[in-house]
């Protein structure tokens, strides 16, 4: 058996601090932000969410409608189907956008202050 004496392992490296991680949760800022992502994000995921469902009830439920063509061989659910795509890129865009115009600003203030405060610590 080795009794050789292992070297203390290095230091871990000194991470924020947890009062300070709090007064920034805890600031009018931050709450301005997440309220911000919540009333984009929210109310976007429930309506796809809906929409979503009302393409699966209606595909169980009323095969006679999504059966029904609309151009050649190209039907109402298939027409609905391509329109989940459209709508799942579209909300992606709007994300994109609505992040770059009201979430990141403040994300970026917010992360100044705090890298600007961590640099007096150490």
């Amino acid at each position: 058996m080795d009794t050789t004496p292992q070297p203390d392992a290095p230091p871990a490296p000194a991470g924020p601090d947890p009062q300070q991680l709090q007064r920034i949760a805890d600031g009018e800022e931050f709450h301005g932000l997440r309220r911000a992502f919540r009333g984009f994000a929210f109310p976007l995921t429930v309506g796809f969410i809906a929409w979503y469902l009302l393409y699966v009830l209606l595909s169980n439920y009323a095969g006679g409608f999504m059966g029904t063509t609309v151009v050649g061989h190209i039907n109402v659910a298939l027409v609905m189907g391509l329109l989940q795509f459209a709508t799942t890129f579209a909300i992606a865009w709007l994300y994109s956008r609505h992040a770059a115009r009201r979430l990141d600003p403040p994300a970026a203030a917010i992360r100044e202050r705090f890298s600007a405060s961590q640099e007096g610590v150490e």
